[in-house]
């Protein structure tokens, strides 16, 4: 047999990473305990399991903002996660951190997004407010501690303790020390996917998470700016010109004209959409750089409990990406052929997840076994995992199995 190789013979850490940065030889492990790999770090590993997912490979045909009926050029749930993964390697590797913890994380953000985008998540919310809540970080960590069923020695993928953090935490802490909930959870229950999780307050739900899972959270925002300027365009929602008083958006809009006059408007589209993600990807780091610098961080756990995010928008991008969010809502979010969508899709979501409670029978048996004898909220739970992870495509085709009047999502 070959002799296992260490990981410096392998050539792991060729790029010195700095002290605060996620130490893969020091990870805190996983639940259930393992091995180590002779040939990949613990993140290499997770991000080798997320993408050979079910959750990842449905990703594919889960849309964003469009429907899958719409075009095979707009974003899917998948693309925009392999956008996601290479704009916070980018970062990570600027700021020394460790790249593949950044892209596991920027990989598996999205796993718990239901069909449909952002409608489909408002039903699912609305239909488990009694039962639990719904929201998609917290179906994201159920996903991996328990809905993906394919390994002989657990269920989920057991991914180690810092991706866990860095799912949980996307957006920074969820409660303070005392436990009092935080942001969108304040005054409420943590989710119940996440209250289910055996080691949830290991998690130090409280503080900050890693820089790595900062850097692909601040990649989400890029990314969703940038293509859904793009997509938006492509669809006609609103044109170029639309843009030309925008903050950031348009002065790069006056810089591409101004070199390139006469640009056919594919090619001025693709350099305003680049130059976007080059501008905002070299703020974060100058602006991380900065904070790094003030902070003086010796530990992955300095930048946990440094009480605010360090892998940020400098203020004054801060408000030109706010722009240009408030832009990308009234003119492509809520344009009346979207809302005109998503109010079909909305329907669809409701029908399904009614019908599917009152008839849990008429899921595959691996879903209905054991329904409803097992009471109301595993009944409700598991028809909101079943309906969650479905793609755009198998929930029309759901619908027009059990309904006569499926809309055309046109």
């Amino acid at each position: 047999m070959t002799a296992a190789l260490s990981h410096a013979q392998l050539g792991f850490g060729s790029q010195e990473r700095a002290p605060y940065a996620v130490d893969p030889a020091h990870s805190r492990g996983r639940l259930i305990p393992e091995g180590a790999s002779p040939t990949r770090t613990p993140y290499q590993r997770d991000r080798d399991r997320i993408i050979h997912s079910t959750a990842f490979r449905r990703l594919k045909h889960k849309t964003q903002v469009f429907v899958y009926h719409e075009g095979d050029h707009f974003r899917t749930r998948l693309t925009h996660s392999i956008e996601v993964s290479q704009i916070a390697r980018a970062i990570a590797r600027a700021l020394r951190l460790d790249e593949d913890l950044a892209e596991a994380l920027a990989l598996a953000h999205d796993l718990g997004h239901t069909p449909f985008g952002h409608e489909g998540e408002d039903v699912m919310a609305v239909c488990m407010k009694d039962h639990g809540g719904f929201d998609h970080n917290a179906q994201s960590l159920r996903i991996v501690t328990s809905l993906e069923r394919h390994y002989a020695e657990f269920d989920g993928l057991n991914l180690a303790w810092e991706t866990l953090e860095g799912l949980v935490k996307h957006n920074g802490p969820l409660t303070d020390r005392n436990g009092v909930r935080l942001g969108k959870h304040a005054g409420e229950e943590l989710p119940l996917a996440i209250r289910d999780y055996p080691a949830h307050e290991g998690l130090m739900l409280w503080s900050w998470p890693s820089a790595e899972a900062q850097a692909a959270a601040i990649a989400d925002d890029i990314a969703y700016d940038a293509h859904d300027l793009d997509d938006g365009l492509r669809a006609g929602l609103f044109r170029l010109e639309d843009l030309t008083g925008l903050p950031l958006v348009g002065e790069i809009l006056a810089e591409v004209d101004a070199r390139y006059p006469g640009l056919e408007t594919p090619r001025r589209i693709h350099e305003v959409k680049r130059r976007v993600i080059t501008r905002m990807v070299e703020d974060v780091i100058g602006e991380a750089q900065d904070r790094l610098m003030k902070l003086g961080p010796l530990s992955a756990d300095d930048i946990r409990n440094a009480g605010h995010a360090v892998v940020c928008f400098s203020s004054a991008m801060a408000e030109a990406e706010a722009g240009v969010k408030t832009f990308l809502f009234e003119r492509m979010y809520r344009h009346e052929d979207v809302l005109a969508v998503r109010k079909k899709v909305a329907g669809v979501v409701r029908d399904l997840f009614s019908h599917l409670v009152a008839f849990p029978q008429t899921m595959p048996s691996e879903w209905a076994m054991g329904l409803p004898e097992a009471g109301e909220e595993v009944l409700y739970r598991r028809v909101c995992d079943y309906i969650a992870g479905m793609t755009d495509r198998y929930a029309i085709d759901e619908h027009r199995r059990l309904f006569d009047d499926t809309p055309e999502l046109r």
